[in-house]
């Protein structure tokens, strides 16, 4: 190593090798700028002398208020586009002169300017300053010194020490839904797997349309897919709370289109977690609440949804400098909440009463038959139930004598087909609320572990690992399975049952890499991450009706599973006002379904025999009314074995990533990507983004690119069938992959890519005299061949064999339906006052206005177009979930508040109006409204529900220097959303008449979104859940 001195115009050019400090302090002997005791603490004596003896290279430490290293700290010379990062242990290494401006930043800390006087410059930075946050970012920018209101589009930086701590939320999504104003997501209810997994939305787009990064790499998504009806359904999501955010040391949200940064998926933006760094510290975190609410356990009151949470985190250094781990373990119990009303309608018929009265004397009477109208042993079946019947007190003697009148079978139905519900509750000493269903969040038990850790081979190499495991089980129900009902078997639950969803998910990532510097002065980071994701059902509490007494109450359902490998080798360079990046990736994509055991799926005869096409009528098992068993698991028919698969394929990418400085206030960016799959071929897009600085404080930002979203090998091979409830009416739904026969009958095309055009225009402004900093950035996305899931197609005589084999009424299937446009305007406004030496005030002020919605025909073929199913194809709910069913208006106010050893947390967050996709006579007209589309009728009468404002509010104190408590609640004031529409009737749409009028039918039809008073909010939408108020407590120790 040279160093370079200048000593009366003389350079003076010295080899390192054993030249002491005071041997060089002899040499600068004349120097008014540097003493024997700067050189001293100068690492490796690296400083450098200009001929006018001013220092031009500053080094130093920045450390908290404990004294502990703070790595990841902005270092910029102000007024100038040089900058550095501090390294683990808080050191870094800038160019500066004597005289110049040095600018610390740290998220959640206070910003520092220090002017130069030495080549020495060490800080400590403090909580509770009133200067504004400027944070490095990661994403968005592949300069390692670009902050985020320096940087060319918008992202928002959120620190998870204040969050982890205020806050009533404790996993990602829920924590990003009340944070970030463009993303959604809650928990979902009776949705099958769904309810155990969050989708997530950013910016109105779909779950699958934003790329989400651990550490600055690609994470892999969740084997899951969405097909019932939820927002974001069709799509495949990531997994966010498979990582515990006690973890995290900060979260990026881009909100721009990134594909030729990052390659598919980034449409919407991109969420890049950072696990935290710290050494030489010790945190605990206690967690404890539930649902202090009026609505708790079925609007009884009370509390429900009791969740219990510990989180550990250690952070240490390996024995070398600049080395460390930190891991995290986290172990999280969450009870399920109910908000259902006491169930209404039928729960048993006289038949049922009859069947109780014989089961108290042993005999089953449904063990008498299989099917009801194939019945040798008929005299046998109409005397046990007429023997029975006087038993039934509440009968009237009309209903007596009916019953005992009949001779056959068909007048026993007739004669017992009356509601028995009151009367036979009174006997079996029950209420209608034990036939409630359980609508609410699932519950679940789980327990994750992290690790990120660092280790410096030498001063140019760093090997660098971490990732994680996530284990979590979780529960949930279904529709309540009543006595009167086929699907019920009361052979085996004479009361009928709750089947429920017991589901597994294993989550494990893990990525490695080798990064520093190469070729004198290119940084490199070569790298390879792993993950996998697997989810599986067991479903119990349930029944096989078709195997009657013989049917086992547990099944394994089968499950699916995702894995993906990325290999990335990436290099930069600053070159003075240019920064050049560009690199390769390749990643290796599989994805799996896994049968589950037979009868899980199968229907079965009389006899025992696996019911095919060809299976005679009087052979399939009925209830006593005639009406079919349905096969198969109830609640979820698992996976057949015609569905298991493991697909497979490829993909590999080049980019370049160029940002100049053009001036000291201009910026230009520019990036190309190159992606070829093995399975549709190779796109190439391109970005495009500038910033002009106006003044110090006035920064004005643009960017347009095109992006590609490949569709999910979930979406392309994906196959089940599944009970699917519409208007309280069971279906049983099979979906297809698009290479399957039926969907080439249909005419339903092979997937391709989506592609996408975006433009984004903004700016960011700074007041400091008022500690202001203001963004606001409007955006447009239009999204060409959007993959949807279609609406479900029912069976022709030529597709009739195709539905029975996968023993399904009703197909969907996934498709390139539709173009899509979305745009919208993000601002963000924030504010931190120092009032006094120990009160500071802190107020964050964001909101999201956006629209979605779909442009252009619908991408139908002429098969579908001449059988006049093109509305199937894209139909009016599908619409609703992709335009309206989240909230396209969100405002956030948070204040933070912080009095000596005592902060203060209030925040409200308006969450705007979302559409119901179910029809129905809102307004009371008595018809369900219409419009013709596509020379149709359709119905588009939807319920709309109101925009609310959810308050949150906790209060900390801090016992000791290592000790801190919370108290708090999230939605204070328990508000819940809008209630559902309850029964009605009204005619409903049947038409269009040669004058091109739509037409009603003649008499009025039952509506009930409320399936007989259980679900008194929306099932299908919701813009904060139906949980309530939470009252939480948290106590943290750090030492």
């Amino acid at each position: 190593m040279k160093k370079d001195l200048f000593k009366n115009g003389m350079l003076l050019r010295l080899k390192k090798v054993s030249l002491s400090p005071f041997a060089l302090a002899i040499i600068l002997a004349n120097s008014n700028n540097l003493n024997a005791t700067d050189l001293k603490n100068t690492p490796e004596n690296t400083v450098r002398i200009t001929q006018n003896n001013k220092i031009d290279l500053v080094k130093g430490k920045v450390v908290d208020e404990t004294g502990a290293s703070l790595p990841g700290v902005s270092v910029l010379v102000k007024g100038t586009q040089r900058g550095a990062v501090t390294d683990i242990e808080g050191n870094y290494t800038i160019e500066a002169k004597i005289g110049d401006v040095l600018q610390f930043s740290y998220v959640g800390l206070e910003s520092k300017t220090v002017t130069v006087t030495g080549p020495i410059v060490n800080v400590t930075l403090a909580s509770g300053s009133g200067e504004t946050l400027q944070d490095v970012v990661i994403i968005g920018s592949r300069n390692p010194t670009r902050t985020v209101t320096e940087s060319a589009v918008p992202i928002d930086v959120i620190a998870m020490k204040d969050i982890a701590t205020q806050g009533a939320q404790t996993n990602l999504n829920q924590i990003l839904n009340m944070v970030a104003p463009s993303f959604t997501s809650n928990t979902q209810t009776v949705a099958d797997g769904t309810d155990h997994l969050d989708p997530a939305q950013l910016r109105g787009l779909g779950p699958d349309q934003v790329l989400v990064l651990l550490n600055g790499k690609r994470r892999h998504t969740s084997s899951l897919v969405n097909i019932n009806g939820t927002p974001g359904r069709g799509s495949v999501g990531t997994d966010l709370n498979a990582i515990p955010s006690f973890a995290l040391e900060k979260i990026e949200v881009l909100r721009d289109g990134a594909s030729a940064q990052y390659g598919s998926d980034a449409i919407a933006g991109v969420i890049n977690l950072n696990i935290k760094k710290d050494t030489k510290k010790l945190d605990i975190n206690l967690f404890s609440g539930s649902n202090f609410s009026k609505n708790a356990n079925d609007h009884r009151g009370g509390n429900d949804g009791n969740h219990y949470q510990l989180d550990l985190n250690y952070g240490t250094n390996l024995g070398k400098e600049k080395s460390f781990i930190n891991v995290t373990g986290s172990l999280q119990l969450r009870d399920a909440t109910s908000r259902a009303n006491d169930a209404a309608g039928t729960i048993y018929n006289a038949y049922n009463a009859i069947e109780q009265r014989a089961s108290e004397d042993g005999i089953n009477i449904n063990s008498l038959f299989g099917n009801i109208s194939n019945t040798p042993n008929t005299t046998q079946i109409i005397n046990t139930i007429k023997g029975y019947a006087p038993q039934v007190s509440y009968f009237t003697s009309a209903q007596q004598t009916a019953i005992s009148n009949a001779t056959t079978i068909p007048q026993l139905q007739t004669a017992l087909n009356f509601d028995a519900t009151d009367g036979e509750l009174a006997y079996r000493n029950l209420e209608r609320k034990n036939f409630n269903m359980r609508v609410g969040q699932s519950s679940f038990e789980s327990v994750q572990f992290f690790l990120n850790a660092a280790y410096p081979i030498n001063d140019k190499l760093e090997v660098y690992v971490f990732g994680g495991t996530s284990y979590r089980e979780g529960e949930s129900a279904g529709f309540f399975r009543r006595p009167n009902q086929s699907r019920s078997y009361t052979g085996l639950y004479l009361n009928g049952f709750l089947p429920e969803i017991h589901s597994t998910i294993n989550d494990l990532s893990a990525a490695a890499g080798l990064k520093g510097t190469i070729f004198k002065d290119w940084n490199f980071d070569l790298s390879n991450t792993f993950g996998r994701n697997a989810f599986d059902y067991n479903i119990e509490n349930t029944v096989n009706a078709t195997l009657r007494e013989g049917s086992p109450t547990e099944f394994d359902a089968g499950g699916l599973r995702f894995s993906q490998n990325t290999t990335n080798f990436d290099l930069s360079k600053k070159f003075n006002t240019l920064n050049v990046a560009f690199g390769a990736e390749y990643r290796y994509e599989m994805y799996g379904i896994n049968a589950g055991v037979p009868d899980s799926y199968s229907q079965y005869d009389i006899n025992g025999n696996v019911v095919t096409g060809t299976t005679p009528a009087n052979i399939r098992v009925t209830d006593f009314f005639g009406a079919a068993r349905p096969g198969g698991a109830q609640v979820f028919p698992g996976y057949r074995a015609a569905n298991a698969k493991d697909e497979k394929r490829n993909s590999v990418a080049v980019y370049t990533d160029l940002e100049l400085d053009v001036t000291g206030k201009w910026l230009l960016n520019g990036a190309v990507r190159f992606e070829n799959y093995s399975d549709f071929g190779s796109t190439t897009n391109f970005k495009l983004a500038t910033r002009y600085k106006i003044t110090d404080n006035i920064n004005l930002r643009g960017a347009f690119s095109t992006g590609f979203r490949a569709p999910s090998l979930h979406q392309i091979y994906y196959e089940s069938t599944a009970t699917q409830f519409t208007g309280g009416v069971p279906f049983e739904v099979g979906t297809f992959s698009n290479d399957s026969q039926i969907a080439g009958l249909l005419g339903i095309p092979k997937l391709k890519q989506e592609e996408s055009r975006s433009a984004s225009a903004g700016f960011s402004a700074k007041i400091p005299s008022a500690n202001i900093t203001i963004t606001a950035d409007a955006y447009y996305i239009k999204i060409k061949d959007r993959v949807v899931l279609t609406d479900q197609f029912t069976p022709t005589p030529v597709t009739q064999s195709l539905y029975d084999q996968a023993g399904a009424n009703a197909a969907t299937f996934f498709a390139n339906a539709i173009d899509t446009e979305s745009k919208g305007i993000d601002v963000v406004i924030t504010n931190k006052l120092n009032l006094n030496e120990n009160l500071t005030l802190k107020n964050d002020l964001s909101g999201t206005f956006s629209k979605t919605q779909q442009v252009g025909s619908i991408h139908a073929s002429p098969i579908l177009e001449a059988a006049g199913q093109v509305n199937t194809y894209y139909s009016e709910s599908s619409r609703i979930y992709l335009e309206e069913a989240v909230p396209r208006i969100k405002v956030n106010l948070t204040n933070n508040l912080t009095y000596k050893k005592f902060d203060f947390f209030l925040r409200n967050v308006y969450f705007g109006e979302v559409t119901d996709p179910n029809v129905a006579d809102v307004n009371g007209d008595g018809f369900v409204g219409a419009t013709i589309v596509n020379g149709r009728a359709v119905e588009n009468e939807h319920p709309v529900w109101g925009g609310k404002v959810i308050t949150d509010m906790s209060v900390g104190f801090k016992i000791t220097d290592f000790t801190k408590i919370v108290i708090g609640a999230n939605n204070i004031f328990d508000i819940y959303p809008d209630k559902n529409l309850g029964p009605q009737t009204a005619r409903r749409a049947n038409g269009v008449d040669a004058g091109g009028n739509v037409t009603y039918a003649p008499t009025a039809t039952a509506i009930d979104l409320s399936n007989q008073n259980q679900f008194v909010y929306s099932r299908n939408v919701s813009q904060f859940g139906q949980n309530g108020r939470f009252v939480f407590a948290r106590l943290s120790f750090s030492f």
